[in-house]
């Protein structure tokens, strides 16, 4: 035993002896010695090197000019002249020690001579400062040199500890302050300035040209965009940018007004999306370069892009967790003071109360940097990830593009970047626990001896719970990722297809699916939840746990507790709370970042386009403008059958080229292969110039018409009028109250088809391209216009373009110089019209087909002329007078929103709606009283409350039971001292579970049931809606603050309720000592609450801003990912990407000025805080002896030392509570749209036969799509007899679609009734009416999933229904060839399926469905001729006794109907038997029939010359007639 008493004695005279070296002032002198001699040998080198360098360059080039000066006049900023102060006032205060020392001045190091030199060294190193700071002006130079910032910086280090061993001193010794003290502590104010000079590196010298002051930054400035305000923070000043002040000007701009998008400044060049995109570009290369890998590590370009600032920030960290420990340390000196105050200076107990303070102004400051630095930190990191997702998404190869849906890159971009940017904020967590946690147990040590051990030993044993928890957690996380892509995509799915929803009656289903799929999240949600809240009851507990294993020790080994021991202990384990309250925050959200940065790593090394698949060869080099040589292709690289195979092909410039073949054939992959778009397997692609593309489907991105057309290029106005007029387009602009200005909403909902596919088709010829690679180009628009666009655009304007055509329209075969006949993904024929005519070998199918159409048109047309066919009045009942002058007159757009910008200025594309002034009380109310009335909310706070009491009557029980001093009895036993302050503790636990328990529950069902609030509501929206909302906006609602919602939200206003707890308690502690406290605390809370007001206006506006702002981020992807053939066809990927960082740039500026604001405000409480508790101390100190009780005093000291936190956490919380409470207003704006008609009407239910007979009957009809439009159907007065065919025909834009729309009730009439059936279809529920009509619409849709989910979404049929309606529609043999059958793949969009054969799945839907009234619109448009005529024939027989209403630009498709519906301007123009119109030469419907007869002109006068039966072989019963009918024909 006495072994170890010994053992023990020597290791703590060790031990103290260690601390009497450092705490020795002559052996910190001998430092700073060294550190002097270090820093004027580095100055000496320096000077060598840079006499070296200048010498070398004088040899080299005599003439040059130093880059780093600046000519001209040079503006000295306050920066500037305060370095040159402090200087100055540091070596005065050194030359003035230098003069007490030779008068004999003592000083607490015995050694005068160690001091002298010491101190002259400093004078010196002081004195070359100062010359240095002064030649920086002369120089001109841009930074600080490194050697002057190296001095500041170690300079800063040697204040704090001559400054801290003063104060050692002054305590130990108990002597008041010295004129030495002061001169230290001033010098600490002048080092710490220019430390943070150092940090920052600028000179502070602008350079002064021509009237215009530019900061001196390298040389390196971005030109600014004009009408955008100039950074505040590039431009502040060191003290700014301490304070923040630099943010004044836009505080008063928002307290005066709300602040718009234009009031904000730019954030700084360093934070700008151009910037730091490059910066991490040059960090990938860096990491790809050094490791000779492909795909670089993301984790190693991240660490590389963020170490400089993030280094930095650790700083600042690491000095406020330092300085947060001061008071902690200083407690027990101060209890000692109050107990024995007779016998201490009042100048000893100023001197305790000025470093407590002097330590929390460090903190604030250091605290305040380091978290305004870790989210300037983030705002860079989103910016470049945003941008190389955004660029990764330009470059994907098609396989990793459908293994990447829209929803989940959009998931990418908004939530994964999110929680990536999280880390940021907490990484800094990581450099200050190991420092707050050591200098814990060093004080605990100090107080406690041995017993600090035990609180060691609970400290890890509480930090090893969070092995378990954070794995746990971080699969919770992983699956909550999963799961909300699920959801997203299949959101983001259900948004793009929302018409056809409506139209099939599917909305239902597809809403039940994304509810289904909400509900896994859920239980996801609620399992990471509900760990979290059990994690927060350990480490809320972990405090009282500690401080029971470490209270218990001391009791069992004999160690002496006072109660200055106990409270400072008591501090120390609430200051440790904070490092173990944060680790588990700080380990779940590493396990988020962990899974978000693979998720992004593993989208980022998918691979791109093969960037050598097409070989660019220079115009003079080839006689060719493209070549193809023995090349194979295959979208799916891992199937067996290449999509292209044994391709070779020559294209001289200038020739024409037409591809065509019957459906799934290879004629659009056979342009994506020129296009590099498809996988080359093997052989050689070679172009010659430039290219444009038109793609099948029209791609339109939001902004304005000539825009689109111009897709970059300037403006020619002589060339643009000339493209519109070959481009059909000039009726069009006529039509828009803008012109070609009038804007275009997202993906082109407000145009028709045919205004779509030739504003593209505009675009392409604006290019002035070399190759021109057209898909399709006509089959969205009428016979009358598609020649206009043959005869003017590829015959006229392009006639010396070489023009790559695919077409299904054979009349625009003849034209080509070069025919390709596609078939099973090869080329089987392959030359001019009438050659292939010869070979007889399958093209005279394609034109068999074809001449057939023809003459079913000319049958018609002959026995209208020999016969007429009677019809009913019942059958008939069109408008009498029919006005043959609307054909060529003005039309209304098929959907009319095109002309949505109106005489007053208004618009379909509305900005974002943005609530203005404070959050409203009813958002407040509605999301607390969402679940349960509210009655969890009062339950929560109670809960919260009898923790605060329970935990203050715990301290205050162990302050009041110990004595002040060693020696003194206690009032009661130590054992129950020791059971009340454990059953006080363990009941303020269990109050931290229930509060936490309460909250999960309360705000994971509040989330839940907003969620589904504004799920129905935007399904029951009208079209109305998601014609004029871009998706983003929804999808923005859904992912981002929809996370809000979930994991945020409760937690945010719960902290508002809990901040005001704690402050109320750490206050009524206070002025159980000095009520006098409230003498300053109540005007400086009226003086937080000014502030709060101030800044609230402000950050509110801002923070909406930001949250809009993000929107547009991705609406520009999504638009760009749907494009993006098109964009890199065009070689506009560089546009486009800057276009995304001009986004990224808009929404950085509020979101950065937001959490500056931010800082602001929080740095101004602190310090209004730290006078409180300043002026607090001070009162304490003064009070004369036995009026408080010393250890009560204590206690209040510890809780004044959180005071400033807990203060500005109060208005921190309240004010990031109510910016996020902007998520919910925005959620609770889209649970209250307004909705279409009930889906069911009870009362009005039609017969479960209904429609029987299918008779449609239209009365005084007009649409309008907006109450400011005008009407698009005007007047409709018809009736469309049951169980008969009829047409629907009229130009482009003349209301056809309308008039669909309108059956269907997608949009609802303003005036007049359709009745079908005797049944006003207006009176009936939406789902009973559109449930029981069959339409194959314009656009054909697939949802991703199965074949069999495609065809019977509602899984009413069987397979063999199924596969019969597949063989119908001349799928079935396709379908049984590939492996999975039913259950084939079919990706996002149907990308896999071309658009041919989504055409014929549409077709399939409506076999299947059988109603009893069929729509087609345009619903073969996309079809060869050949398969056109067998999907007309399969129509005929499987709808014979239906009624079939046919829309189509092909006119034979409507010829043996049994009534054609001419509609122009919206109104009825002809309604009769096609027999009937085609008796008058001068009817409408005459001149379409001729004019698509003479678009075939040169394809029949080829074909007179051929045999009958090359047009037909397999038809020898033609007549010799048919030949001469054929003939007959162009003659109409």
């Amino acid at each position: 035993m006495l072994g170890l008493y010994k053992a023990t004695s020597l290791g703590f005279l060790q031990h103290w002896e260690a601390q009497l070296k450092l705490s020795s002032p002559c052996f910190w002198k001998k430092v700073n010695i060294v550190l002097q001699v270090g820093f004027i040998g580095s100055l000496l080198a320096y000077f060598a090197q840079k006499i070296l360098c200048q010498s070398c360059i004088w040899k080299s080039k005599p003439t040059e000019k130093n880059t780093e000066r600046y000519p001209g006049m040079v503006k000295h900023s306050l920066t500037y002249k305060a370095n040159i102060g402090c200087s100055t006032l540091l070596l005065g205060s050194h030359l003035l020690i230098i003069l007490m020392l030779l008068n004999g001045y003592g000083t607490h190091c015995k050694s005068t001579m160690s001091v002298l030199v010491e101190e002259i060294m400093q004078v010196l190193s002081w004195l070359i400062s100062l010359i240095a700071v002064l030649n920086i002006c002369k120089a001109r130079s841009s930074k600080l040199p490194w050697f002057l910032r190296a001095w500041w910086i170690c300079n800063f280090s040697l204040s704090i500890i001559c400054t801290a061993l003063d104060i050692h001193y002054i305590l130990i010794k108990k002597e008041f302050p010295r004129v030495a003290d002061y001169i230290d502590f001033f010098g600490l104010l002048a080092s710490t300035y220019l430390f943070g000079i150092s940090i920052r590196g600028n000179t502070g010298i602008s350079f002064v040209k021509n009237g215009i002051t530019e900061p001196l930054l390298s040389g390196k400035t971005e030109k600014k965009a004009e009408g955008k305000k100039d950074s505040l923070y590039g431009q502040a000043s060191i003290f700014q940018l301490i304070t923040f002040s630099w943010l004044n000007p836009l505080f008063s701009v928002g307290i005066k007004k709300p602040l718009e998008r234009d009031d904000i400044p730019d954030v700084h060049m360093k934070d700008s999306s151009g910037f730091v995109s490059r910066s991490f570009d040059e960090c990938l290369n860096h990491v790809k370069e050094r490791d000779g890998t492909v795909n670089p590590s993301i984790y190693q370009a991240i660490f590389l892009f963020i170490r400089k600032k993030a280094a930095i920030n650790a700083a600042f960290a690491i000095i406020s967790a330092g300085a947060s420990y001061v008071g902690p340390y200083l407690i027990d000196d101060f209890v000692k003071f109050l107990s024995d105050k007779r016998q201490q200076r009042l100048e000893k107990g100023l001197f305790l109360a000025l470093a407590f303070l002097s330590s929390k102004m460090v903190e604030t400051v250091a605290e305040r940097q380091w978290i305004f630095g870790a989210r300037q930190l983030s705002l860079r990191l989103q910016a470049a990830l945003i941008s190389h997702i955004y660029k990764k998404g330009l470059h994907l190869s098609s396989q990793s593009r459908q293994s990447h849906t829209s929803g989940e890159i959009i998931n990418y971009m908004s939530v994964d970047i999110q929680r990536i940017t999280d880390l940021m904020w907490y990484l800094n967590i990581i450099w200050m626990l190991p420092i707050q946690i050591s200098l814990a147990i060093y004080i605990l040590n100090m107080n406690l001896g041995p017993g600090s051990l035990a609180g060691l030993l609970a400290t890890t044993m509480v930090m090893a719970c969070n092995i378990p928890i954070t794995r746990i957690q971080k699969r919770f996380q992983s699956k909550i990722m999963e799961t909300k892509d699920e959801r997203m995509k299949a959101t983001s799915e259900v948004l793009r297809n929302m018409k056809t929803l409506k139209l099939q009656a599917w909305d239902t289903k597809f809403l039940h699916k994304i509810e289904s799929l909400r509900k896994v999240e859920y239980n996801w949600l609620w399992k990471s939840l509900r760990l979290a809240a059990i994690s927060a009851f350990i480490f809320w507990g972990a405090p009282t746990f500690i401080s029971i294993a470490t209270f218990g020790a001391c009791i069992l080994i004999g160690i002496p507790l006072t109660a200055g021991r106990v409270i400072s202990a008591l501090a120390t384990f609430r200051m440790l709370q904070d490092p173990i309250f944060n680790l588990p925050d700080l380990l779940s959200v590493i396990a988020q970042a962990k899974v978000s940065v693979d998720r992004v790593a593993s989208y980022l090394n998918e691979d791109e386009i093969q960037p050598d698949a097409v070989v660019l060869v220079p115009k003079d080099e080839s006689g060719f403008e493209i070549e193809i040589d023995n090349g194979k292709f295959s979208w799916n690289l891992e199937s067996r059958s290449p999509t292209l195979d044994r391709i070779e092909l020559k294209v001289k410039r200038g020739m024409k080229v037409a591809i065509c073949g019957t459906v799934g054939s290879g004629k659009s992959s056979m342009l994506s292969c020129i296009l590099g778009e498809i996988p080359k397997l093997t052989g050689m692609v070679k172009i010659s110039g430039t290219k444009a593309y038109v793609p099948q489907s029209p791609w339109i991105f939001s902004g304005n018409v000539r825009e689109n057309i111009l897709f970059g290029n300037p403006y020619n106005s002589a060339k643009y009028e000339t493209t519109i007029k070959a481009c059909a387009l000039e009726k069009d602009f006529e039509l828009f109250s803008s012109g070609d200005l009038t804007e275009i909403g997202e993906r082109g909902v407000n145009m028709s088809g045919g205004q779509k596919q030739r504003i593209q088709i505009a675009r392409a010829v604006y290019q002035d391209a070399d190759i021109y690679l057209l898909d399709d180009p006509f089959s969205a628009v009428d016979a009358h216009t598609g020649t206009q666009l043959f005869e003017n655009c590829l015959m006229g304007i392009l006639k010396d373009k070489t023009i790559l055509y695919v077409t299904h329209q054979v009349e625009f075969l003849p034209a080509a110089d070069l025919i390709l006949v596609m078939q099973n993904g090869r080329v089987k024929q392959g030359g001019g019209f009438e050659e292939l005519l010869k070979q007889n070998i399958g093209f005279e199918v394609l034109v068999g087909a074809h001449s057939q159409a023809i003459e079913s048109i000319l049958t018609v047309k002959n026995s209208s002329r020999t016969s007429e066919r009677p019809v009913s009045d019942g059958e008939v009942d069109a408008e009498p007078n029919s006005n043959t002058g609307l054909l060529n007159g003005r039309h209304e757009s098929e959907h009319n929103l095109s002309l949505e910008t109106t005489e007053n200025g208004e618009r379909l594309v509305q900005d974002e709606e943005r609530e203005k002034g404070s959050i409203r009380k009813e958002v407040y109310w509605s999301y607390l009283t969402a679940v349960k009335g509210g009655a969890l909310v009062p339950i929560i706070i109670l809960a919260q409350s009898l923790f605060q009491v329970l935990q203050i009557g715990s301290n205050y029980w162990m302050a009041w039971a110990f004595p002040p001093t060693t020696g003194a009895e206690t009032v009661v036993g130590l054992n129950i001292i020791f059971c009340v302050y454990i059953i006080l503790s363990a009941g303020s636990a269990l109050c931290v579970l229930v509060r936490a328990m309460l909250l999960t529950m309360a705000g994971l069902l509040t989330s839940q049931k907003l969620f589904m609030e504004m799920l129905h509501s935007v399904f029951r929206a009208p079209m109305a809606f998601f014609d004029s909302t871009p998706t983003g906006r929804i999808l923005n609602r859904a992912s981002t603050d929809q996370s809000v919602l979930d994991l945020e939200m409760a937690g945010k206003l719960g902290w508002c309720a809990f901040s005001i707890i704690r402050i109320l308690g750490t206050i009524a502690v206070m002025s159980q000592v000095a009520w006098q406290v409230f003498a300053i605390f109540i005007p400086v809370t009226a003086i937080c609450i000014w502030y709060q007001r101030y800044y609230i206006p402000t950050a509110r506006e801002l923070a909406r801003l930001a949250g809009i702002q993000r929107a547009p981020i991705l609406q520009h992807f999504a638009e760009s990912l749907s494009g993006a053939a098109t964009i890199r066809a065009f070689d506009q990927e560089g546009r486009f990407f800057k276009g995304n960082l001009s986004l990224i740039d808009d929404h950085s500026r509020p979101w950065f000025h937001n959490v500056s604001a931010m800082e602001w405000l929080s740095f101004r409480l602190n310090l209004l805080s730290n006078f409180v508790f300043a002026f607090s101390l001070a009162l304490v100190v003064s009070l004369p002896e036995g009026i408080i009780n010393p250890s009560i005093a204590g206690l209040a000291v510890t809780y004044g030392l959180s005071l400033n936190i807990q203060q500005a956490s109060v208005i921190w919380n309240m004010c990031n509570a109510e910016n996020k409470m902007i998520s919910v207003e925005r959620i609770l704006q889209y649970s209250k749209l307004a909705s279409e008609a009930p889906m069911v009407i009870d009362e009005c239910r039609p017969p479960n036969n209904w429609p029987q007979i299918g008779k449609i009957c239209f009365k005084k009809l007009q649409i309008r799509y907006a109450e400011h439009l005008p009407s698009v159907l005007k007047d409709i007065n018809c009736t469309f007899p049951g169980r008969k065919k009829i047409g629907v025909v009229g130009r482009t834009g003349s209301g056809k679609s309308t008039l669909i729309q309108a059956i269907f009730r997608i949009v609802e009439p303003r005036e007049g009734t359709i009745e079908i059936d005797d049944v006003d279809i207006c009176k009936i529920g939406l789902h009973d009416l559109r449930s029981r009509l069959s339409i194959i619409p314009q656009d054909p849709t697939m949802f991703e999933g199965t074949v069999r989910g495609n065809l019977d979404p509602l899984g009413h049929h069987s397979d063999t229904e199924i596969w019969e309606a597949l063989d119908k529609c001349q799928l079935g043999d396709l379908m049984r060839a590939k492996e999975e059958k039913l259950d084939s793949t079919v990706v996002e969009n149907g990308e896999n399926w071309s658009v041919g054969q989504r055409q014929l799945v549409c077709l399939g839907r409506a076999l299947l469905k059988r109603s009893s009234i069929l729509v087609l619109d345009e619903a073969t448009a996309s079809v060869d001729s050949a398969t056109d005529g067998v999907i007309q024939k399969i129509i005929s027989r499987e709808f014979e006794d239906r009624t079939v209403v046919t829309i189509a630009h092909r006119i034979h498709t409507v010829i043996d109907s049994d009534l054609v519906l001419v509609l122009s301007e919206g109104r009825v123009a002809e309604y009769d038997t096609p027999a009937k119109l085609l008796e008058r030469e001068d009817s409408l419907f005459s001149k379409l029939i001729k004019e698509y007869a003479l678009r075939s002109r040169s394809f029949h006068s080829l074909a007179e010359d051929q045999n009958g039966g090359s047009l037909d072989s397999d038809k020898n019963h033609r007549s010799s007639g048919s030949k001469a009918q054929l003939i007959s024909l162009q003659t109409v």
